[in-house]
């Protein structure tokens, strides 16, 4: 269960022992955690819980719940692990990523290649193990694809051959709802393929954002992001458009969700396609971008994507918001 979604502009990393330094165990762990890029884990986590409060028409069992959350954590750490581990090289050309550990150049590094592949290995077979066991195979079998799909699909396949990397491999982070439907229903049901069709469709919006912001990061490091091989103006507009399309998912799911729903669905659409319009609007005008407005439609995307599930869960949680 993981996700193509943009990290944001980096943080220090992990402190460095320094050439001839010895690793301390909380260093290494340190590392290691830093790898499973713990923000995007977050924000996955926002979008499953509330499809499973959805699809039970209220709370489930809360040890199901943390069972899920947990293994979907794992299963997110795995891929990102792993993307880590293959996109190494390009990682320390960027100054975006420049301080993730595998980035760090010898001998300051304090987490070796082979030591992160095995532990992206290990967190998906514990991610397979915790599903399995405590909430069913169907759910396992997602959070399996999703890994999949990330690693083979999006970081070796297209992300450094296709300014498509994003839109197709997006289709990564938009596992969780399914995940989160099967660990309450044992099935996938139509209302769980609305919700990965609004993930789907919000996500190149969120990243193109970003990309654009440090499109010259992508440009160094030879990732044809789209904002490196097409125009601001272009790719503004290609925000336009998914935008559009993701709000039109979004009030497809209004029949099951019910008007509280929609109405929270309908308002925030609104916002987040003002938002679009007016970074398309302002690109125009300038000719260039304008990355401060760039990065602001990054974030509010992410605040977005939190309010929308919320209203998702609210709706679930109260039957007088339902038709």
């Amino acid at each position: 269960m993981t996700a193509t979604t943009g990290t944001l502009p980096s943080r220090p990393g992990p402190p460095v022992p320094g050439a001839g330094g010895r690793r301390s165990p909380r260093l290494v762990a340190g590392s290691l955690l830093a790898l499973t890029k713990p923000r995007i884990i977050e924000l996955l986590l926002v979008t499953t819980v509330p499809p499973m409060l959805l699809a039970q028409r209220g709370l489930p069992p809360i040890g199901l719940i943390a069972a899920t959350l947990a293994g979907g954590a794992l299963a997110a750490g795995s891929a990102n692990t792993l993307n880590c581990f293959i996109d190494r090289d390009i990682d320390a050309l960027m100054r975006r990523t420049a301080r993730r550990p595998l980035a760090v150049p010898e001998p300051k590094a304090v987490i070796r290649p082979a030591e992160a592949l095995a532990s992206g290995i290990v967190l998906g077979l514990a991610a397979t193990v915790l599903l399995v066991v405590f909430v069913n195979g169907l759910a396992a079998v997602l959070a399996d694809a999703a890994i999949a799909f990330y690693v083979f699909v999006y970081t070796l396949g297209l992300k450094r051959r296709t300014a498509a990397n994003i839109v197709i491999g997006g289709a990564a982070g938009c596992f969780p709802v399914l995940v989160a439907w099967a660990a309450v229903t044992g099935r996938i049901g139509w209302a769980a393929v609305v919700l990965f069709a609004v993930v789907f469709f919000w996500t190149p919006p969120h990243f193109w954002a970003l990309a654009m912001k440090f499109r010259d990061d992508y440009a160094a490091a030879g990732v044809p992001m789209l904002p490196v091989v097409a125009s601001p103006v272009t790719v503004t507009r290609k925000i336009v458009w998914y935008a559009g399309a993701m709000v039109a998912a979004t009030l497809a799911l209004v029949l099951y969700a019910g008007w509280l729903y929609g109405a929270a669905a309908a308002g925030l659409g609104a916002w987040f396609l003002a938002g679009a319009l007016r970074l398309h609007t302002r690109t125009v005008a300038a000719g260039t971008t304008d990355s401060r407005a760039a990065l602001g439609l990054f974030h509010q995307s992410i605040a977005y994507l939190t309010l929308l599930f919320a209203a998702v869960a609210v709706a679930a949680l109260l039957p007088w918001g339902r038709w």
